[in-house]
């Protein structure tokens, strides 16, 4: 007998509800990053001999390029913010030594946090945690769910650049035990433990194997989370970042906390869309607004409609909103409604007009009101992770990008005329064409001649 899946919590209910609403966040000025934590000499990636290739994978995910500043990076985040972090657990094969360490992508160096267990699976596995101060400054009850899509982004981009190869990806994994692995403390420890220091949650982890690796019947996070944590090493204490936390971060942290809370991970094979190269990686970049008019080509758009709704197996639903001749919702499977919904997606993203006239709109969409909290979270890591990979891919195609994610009272379900609160939208990509270059001047001697003025017989007279 089947049994029904756990009924949300009240506080879960509450929290998404507010996140949906149109409530908004109080005003709150930027908010600067605060300095890597984890001290420690930095340790370059590109060792010799590594079967792992850990320097390019992370120089074309997460590092911050130097030239910008350390603004622009490869993955997307909410408000430029970029609460993800990267703890590396090295094993036999890298180019780095065995043991767990710290990624820090503005210098694009490793920090050592202790050594690895003896019986370390070949490879690395990177948990990728999130730190939600700035994010909650800024967003303030819709922190969460960004912050979970953010995560998934970080994935995506890991997962892409380290392939091709054996990458696997757990949006599933139980925090206590990626916490455990990782060397960190759970949230609610974290104060008790490292006082001074910023609460890093942690949401997924990727397997990164050498090639001909054989499979591994043991969950890799097992031999590390199994490894003394108190052999780790503690990061530095910050000004500020020990002072108790406001209402919705703290709210935050203990609805993260709770979300990550599961049992046996899934493992998840990561696949690179053909057309997408190292180039690709290295130079896609949310569009302006403005720039993202001029409808995709209808084959383009089918392609990376197919590959969000396929980079997740276990993730939300994909739908594309188009206008022009025909205007509706298209699935992979064909159409859906008629209509322009591109007017009301405007709507429901925090009133960003730009939208009512992109090219299309990727729709991730399910995760109903009252989800339990496995729902939830791997809805929201997993509608980022296949926005992550859409945008890669069409960029590779040649196609202008933007991710959206915050959304309001955007019940798609209810608005096709199904049951109200079942079929929500949790997050979007703009999609649109490059515009056609400008001709070049035409040489005097090239010019096509201009017709004369018709003769009195009625014939154009030519040159």
């Amino acid at each position: 007998m089947t049994q029904a899946p756990p009924a949300a919590s009240a506080p879960l209910r509450r929290a998404l509800a507010e996140a949906r609403s149109l409530r908004v966040p109080r005003t709150v000025p930027y908010v600067p990053e605060r300095a890597f934590p984890w001290g420690g000499p930095g340790l370059p990636l590109d060792g010799p001999g590594g079967a792992v290739d850990l320097d390019r994978a992370l120089r074309l995910s997460l590092a911050a390029p130097r030239e910008a500043g350390g603004r622009l990076r490869p993955a997307p985040s909410a408000g430029a913010l970029h609460p993800v972090r990267a703890h590396l657990l090295i094993g036999p094969g890298c180019s780095l030594p065995p043991g767990r360490y710290a990624y820090d992508p503005r210098t694009h160096r490793t920090h050592p946090r202790g050594p690895a267990p003896a019986d370390a699976p070949p490879g690395a596995v990177a948990v990728l945690t999130v730190v939600a101060s700035r994010t909650v400054a800024h967003y303030g009850h819709r922190a969460w769910p960004l912050l979970l899509l953010d995560a998934g982004h970080a994935a995506a981009a890991l997962a892409l650049a380290a392939a091709p190869g054996d990458v696997r990806v757990s949006l599933d994994a139980d925090g206590t035990e990626l916490a455990a692995a990782a060397g960190l403390p759970r949230a609610a420890e974290w104060e008790a433990r490292w006082p001074g220091t910023e609460p890093e949650l942690p949401l997924v982890a990727l397997r990164l194997s050498p090639g001909g690796t054989p499979a591994r019947e043991r969950d890799p996070l097992a031999a590390w989370s199994a490894h003394p944590r108190s052999r780790a090493i503690a990061p530095l204490r910050q000004p500020d970042a020990g002072a108790a936390p406001t209402g919705e971060l703290s709210a935050t942290q203990i609805l993260l906390d709770h979300l990550a809370r599961a049992s046996r991970p899934t493992w998840h094979p990561a696949h690179r869309p053909a057309p997408v190269t190292d180039d690709t990686l290295r130079t896609r970049r949310s569009a302006d607004p403005a720039d993202l008019t001029g409808p995709p080509a209808p084959e383009l758009l089918a392609q990376v409609l197919a590959t969000a709704h396929t980079a997740r197996p276990d993730g939300p639903a994909w739908v594309a909103a188009v206008g022009g001749d025909a205007p509706g919702l298209r699935t992979p499977a064909g159409p859906l409604a008629s209509g322009d919904a591109r007017p009301i997606l405007a709507r429901w993203a925090a009133g960003q007009r730009w939208i009512g006239t992109a090219g299309a709109v990727l729709l991730a969409h399910g995760c109903p009101a009252d989800a339990p909290s496995a729902v939830v979270r791997g809805s929201h890591l997993a509608a980022g992770y296949a926005a992550g990979a859409a945008q890669a891919h069409a960029t590779a195609l040649g196609l202008r990008s933007r991710p959206i994610g915050s959304w309001q009272q955007a019940d798609l379900g209810a608005a096709l005329g199904d049951a109200p609160g079942q079929d929500w939208i949790i997050h979007g990509l703009a999609l649109a064409a490059h515009p056609a270059p400008p001709a070049p001047p035409e040489s005097p001697h090239q010019r096509t001649p201009h017709p004369a003025p018709p003769t009195s017989s009625g014939k154009e007279e030519r040159p």
